[in-house]
């Protein structure tokens, strides 16, 4: 079982790292593609985009196949779709190419998460789930980092044929040691449930990325934004009516238990400000202080290795504390890091942009693991797969969001400021500036619904089901 678990971490790993591979790249992209920055977020929003229509299936999925089968589907999606965009003539193809990627990640991840909870001692979670929390925070971390690297030596194509061939190893081996854990049962797909969910998601992330193009938008902003609502009020009643005879695609039962609320709450937050601030920071970086892609990748990574050697150490931390000592001066440090990040200007120092930025890692790391094992930890273990579907959905959709609010603030900024005729540059930091402090007055409310996290009570072994 250690040996699959480890697998599911690695290739949990290598799938999320394509998350954020492309933030540090979208300066050269937009250059050398002719695209705006609105069009160039989509490279990683339709990425997370998809992931969220996707991964609210997992939960019909896991139950309805084996482990074996949706870890080799997942993984041939994603290496299928790294290499359509590896060879990709032109944006649209690459962007295609990123959302086969999503596909195959959006199985991944909730994969590990079922097996673990499945597979672990409740009274060890907080450990295992702590390796899981150095997955999810690190790996978008060290992707702008490793994209640096990649691109001081390799044009674009560079980020996706680098990584194809670590795929198609995890590929192989998880065709050689993946064991099916749990047993199947033949649920069924809800067709208008697919469908409902499709629009919800797509139409709010839509709608939230079209708010930056201003005029320009293909489809005026507020008719997706009223879509997606509508719909998504239209999935959470459909999902209600079928859960009764437990046939929902996403059950919604999990938000039952206070705990699970106000966990998958606070994971949203957090999640939003991160990939937020993993999306305009390198253009900060590059934009207004001239550094080259590695320079910022560079400035980047200190913050991810950090996450990772802290979240170890936050499992062990909950198995004996609970969530709310760290979670609560987690949330507050990642306020007070994005409210100091909105003070940059054009003069700061490489030292001050590190140092804030390894402060935002460690709250972000306090947080990710008690949550993520309190919100997962209350459940009964049948609804262990709906769970860990709804949390993946909510946390991808945040990312989503994040990242087109964090942008769409900044150009919107910016584009007010150019219009009165500041100065490029200057209009761009302003908008920068304004996006921080919209991710720190958000991440202020995550400081108080940490308060209401409960730590799960220990049953023993988890149930195999």
């Amino acid at each position: 079982m250690r040996l699959v678990i480890g697998l599911l971490l690695i290739s949990s790993f290598v799938v999320i790292l394509n998350e954020t591979i492309m933030s540090v790249a979208i300066p050269e992209l937009m250059v050398e593609l002719a695209i705006t920055a609105t069009a160039a977020q989509w490279l990683t929003t339709g990425f997370l985009l998809t992931m969220t229509v996707v991964i609210p299936m997992t939960g019909v999925v896991l139950q309805r196949f084996t482990t074996r089968t949706v870890f080799t589907t997942a993984m041939s999606a994603f290496t299928l779709g790294t290499l359509l965009a590896a060879v990709a003539p032109g944006f649209p193809l690459i962007l295609a190419g990123r959302m086969v990627q999503a596909c195959g990640t959006a199985l991944v991840f909730p994969l590990l998460v079922t097996t673990v909870l499945t597979a672990v001692p409740a009274a060890r979670r907080g450990r295992a789930m702590g390796l899981i929390a150095i997955v999810i925070a690190v790996a978008p971390a060290v992707g702008p980092t490793f994209a640096g690297l990649v691109l001081t030596v390799l044009p674009w194509r560079g980020l996706f044929l680098s990584v194809l061939p670590i795929a198609v190893l995890s590929l192989i081996l998880g065709l050689l040691f993946v064991k099916n854990v749990g047993q199947t049962s033949p649920v069924r797909f809800d067709g208008l449930s697919i469908i409902l969910s499709a629009l919800s998601f797509g139409g709010l992330i839509y709608g939230l990325s079209s708010l930056g193009e201003g005029g320009h938008a293909v489809i005026p902003p507020p008719v997706p934004l009223v879509v997606g609502g509508g719909c998504m009020v239209a999935f959470v009643i459909r999902q209600r009516a079928l859960q009764r005879r437990n046939t929902a695609l996403l059950d919604m039962r999990p938000f039952g238990q206070r705990s699970f609320a106000a966990g998958a709450a606070v994971l949203v937050i957090c999640m939003a400000v991160l990939f937020g601030n993993l999306i305009l920071l390198p253009i900060y970086l590059q934009n207004i202080r001239g550094l080259t892609v590695l320079q910022a990748g560079l400035i980047l990574l200190p913050g991810g290795l950090v996450m990772g050697l802290v979240a170890p150490l936050v499992g062990r931390l909950f198995d004996r504390f609970g969530p709310r000592p760290l979670a609560v001066p987690g949330t507050a440090l990642v306020a007070v890091s994005l409210g100091l990040m909105s003070l940059y200007d054009e003069t700061v120092s490489a030292g001050v942009v590190v140092s804030v930025h390894i402060a935002l890692s460690i709250g972000v790391g306090l947080v990710l693991t008690p949550t993520m094992t309190s919100a997962l930890g209350c459940l009964e273990p049948s609804l262990y797969s709906h769970g860990s579907a709804i949390v993946n959905t909510l946390q991808q959709f945040a990312g989503a969001a994040g990242t087109a609010l964090f942008v769409t603030v900044m150009s919107s900024v910016a584009a007010a400021g150019i219009a009165s005729e500041t100065g490029g540059a200057a209009a761009e930091l302003a908008g920068i500036r304004i996006a921080f402090v919209c991710g720190s007055c958000v991440a202020m409310a995550a400081v108080i619904v940490a308060c209401f996290l409960t730590k799960p009570a220990h049953s023993g072994p988890a149930p195999v089901h």
